[in-house]
């Protein structure tokens, strides 16, 4: 594929299925050129093996939930202002209907165990911030008066003035009378002209103050809303969280489970038999225990939580990750290997595969059916060839976006593991150009680190072998899925073992293959990626070129210049002036001599712009051959959901700097 084939990427969110497993809904996303922005919309397809068809004719709709009788579809779109809302209409299909009008748009949202009503989470601008008052531009606002450790997050900028709170709403009618324009009239001096209406129903909030509130699930009877509250420390960061139960009567709330219990909770499920669990990850009494950390099922039982799944071999980390209930099961995703794969897992703690192979997991449903089969389970699967589909469990694929983007080429990487050089097995992918070769070569470096390179068609990889570059990549030591003492490696010794492990993947992907051409080799790497593409670079000196994007660079200054930087670097590269020095980049750019390209987005709040500005200053200072490409308006998720013509002059830059540094013949 090409860098403009990029609007092939159809992914597939979490569906929702219908109570008797009769139809699935489910949401598409891909970059579009045109518009500029990445755009989706609802579709439905019957089960087990009907055609799938556009249910919604939206820009970006998403995150479909089905009503508890299967009758009514809700989901999220952007109103007239840009916010986005809740939206319902009828499952078979129809005209939506507005449900809220959040001033600063819903962030999620679930459904009332009647289906009469919604629990939604959305953000409270201070007044006079964030449009509150028309015509107030942001540089005209009031100070920001800070007092806690951190203030602000990647993708979204300040936090304390706009803390997420939880509402309930009425669900509207979907065959109400619409609402019209009220037309212009003369009216007597006290008479106001009447407003449009929007939605049916006021909302009301159940939670007020400066904590912020996470997530929404009701209890099984509907009179109590679970979430997540999120309070600004005041002095030094804590990940563990406290799991609250709202009452939905406004009469307050109570503790489900405290601090003491160490867990950072990622997804909260109540089963039809009113049990809750919980994705959690124990944080440790230092409460900043993060490093591999460890996600697991647990349970809710008499007041503290029972863990049905070992961390240690289990790892239901991986992002968008979630639970399904299953009769008295429960289903969640396993990152393994490159892979995310569906497991099964009872009360008792046993543990069965439901879908594995060669896909990655990224959302899934299930329901009880009477055909025989007793249950059907879907999920929404990334492959080698596709970005996305919806396959039904035992029978396979309902759809087929990875259609278009075969027949623009992808190339399907070679799976090796290859030993190091102490004898530690190191697992990744080759990927090389059609032909004899020889080939020029690129080390790619994913980010993380505690995450990984899967299998699915990934467009970086697929861009540089159509340009004519073999790619190599791999899952070094600090990288997830291989078990929790393989993503722990490297805390404290970055640049150690994680070094070792890329460098002798590639030295042993080009000695393996000769149309691999180890005498023209270049380097890159994103966040994490961008850190250990530095420091290779002030070690290595074989490479044509590298490239250095949104990199953890400085240790030293990340710590008060990230949205992370009160926790991440302390636990990793430690918090001692030696030992922060002695992993950084920053403290051996000296050794630098190879060509490179430092690429960042100017909003990217995780790995600070700084960073890039500091790291290239010191290069070109120095002589260094350097060049830096900054991105307006884009945050540290450029590559993945920055606008579509930003990643396509970024694939130009860097096709580019590889053409001048590494020519293809």
């Amino acid at each position: 594929m090409r860098a403009h084939d990029i609007d092939t990427l159809v992914s597939v969110g979490r569906p929702a299925l219908a109570p008797d497993g009769s139809f699935a809904v489910f949401a598409t996303s891909r970059p579009d050129l045109v518009a500029n922005r990445n755009v989706g919309q609802l579709w439905r397809v019957e089960l087990p093996g009907g055609s799938p068809r556009r249910l919604t004719r939206g820009v970006a709709d998403a995150g479909p939930q089905l009503s508890p009788d299967g009758k009514v579809v809700a989901f999220l779109r952007a109103d007239a202002k840009g916010k986005t809302q809740i939206h319902v209409l009828p499952a078979g299909g129809g005209e939506p209907v507005q449900a809220t009008d959040a001033p600063a748009g819903v962030s999620s949202y679930a459904w009332s165990p009647d289906g009469a009503r919604f629990a939604y989470t959305a953000r409270v601008p201070e007044a006079g911030r964030y449009g509150s008052v028309e015509g107030l531009e942001p540089s005209a606002e009031s100070p920001r008066r800070i007092t806690g450790v951190r203030w602000h997050a990647n993708g979204l900028g300040y936090l304390a003035d706009r803390p997420s709170h939880l509402f309930v709403i009425d669900a509207p009618a979907v065959d109400a009378e619409p609402f019209y324009e009220p037309a212009p009239a003369v009216r007597g001096a006290e008479e106001e002209a009447p407003a449009k209406k929007l939605v049916a129903a006021s909302a009301t909030q159940l939670t007020a103050g400066e904590d912020s509130y996470q997530g929404a699930v009701f209890t099984g009877d509907g009179s109590e809303i679970l979430t997540v509250p999120d309070r600004i420390e005041s002095e030094r960061r804590d990940l563990r969280g406290t799991l609250v139960a709202v009452r939905v009567d406004g009469a307050g709330e109570r503790e489900v489970l405290g601090t003491e219990h160490n867990l950072a909770f990622d997804d909260i499920l109540v089963a039809p038999d009113g049990t809750i669990a919980v994705i959690a990850a124990d944080m440790g009494e230092s409460g900043i225990d993060f490093i591999a950390p460890g996600d697991a099922l647990w349970l809710v039982e008499d007041g503290a939580p029972r863990r049905l799944t070992d961390p240690d071999s289990i790892d239901l980390g991986e992002v968008g990750s979630h639970i399904t209930a299953l009769g008295d099961d429960f289903l969640v995703q396993n990152r393994t290997r490159g892979r995310v794969e569906l497991l099964r897992v009872t009360r008792a703690g046993e543990v069965t595969t439901v879908l594995d192979g060669d896909v990655e997991v990224a959302g899934h449903a299930a329901a009880r059916i009477d055909d025989g089969a007793g249950e059907r389970i879907v999920a929404a699967v990334a492959a080698p060839d596709s970005f996305g589909e919806l396959v039904v469990v035992g029978d396979g694929p309902v759809t087929d976006f990875g259609a278009t983007l075969r027949t623009v080429g992808v190339t399907r990487p070679v799976e090796r593991e290859f030993p190091g050089r102490d004898g530690y097995p190191v697992h990744g992918w080759i990927a090389v150009p059609d032909g004899e070769g020889p080939f020029p070569v690129i080390l790619q470096i994913h980010g993380g680190p505690y995450a990984s390179y899967g299998i699915h068609a990934f467009d970086e990889t697929q861009v540089l072998v159509d340009a004519g570059y073999a790619v190599v990549y791999s899952n070094p030591r600090g990288s997830a899925g291989y078990g929790r003492a393989h993503g722990r490696s490297i805390r404290g010794r970055m640049g150690t073992v994680d070094f070792d492990d890329v460098i002798d993947f590639l030295d042993s992907a080009v000695a393996e293959d000769a149309r691999l051409d180890g005498a023209r080799v270049g380097i890159m790497g994103g966040s994490y990626g961008g850190y250990l593409t530095a420091w290779v670079i002030a070690h290595d000196h074989r490479f044509a070129g590298a490239i250095v994007e949104r990199g953890f660079l400085d240790p030293a200054t990340f710590q008060g210049t990230s949205d992370i930087g009160s926790f991440f670097g302390d636990e990793y590269v430690g918090t001692g002036a030696d030992a922060i020095a002695a992993q950084s980049p920053m403290a051996v750019v000296s050794r630098v001599s190879t060509p490179t390209l430092v690429m960042h987005s100017e909003l990217d709040f995780r790995c600070p712009l700084e960073q890039a500005t500091r790291y290239y200053t010191a290069l070109k200072r120095q002589g260094t051959e350097a060049e830096m490409l900054v991105f307006p308006g884009e945050d540290h998720e450029l590559t993945r959901s920055g606008q579509p013509r930003h990643r396509i002059e970024r694939f130009s830059a860097v096709l580019d700097w590889w053409q001048r540094h590494l020519p293809t013949s």
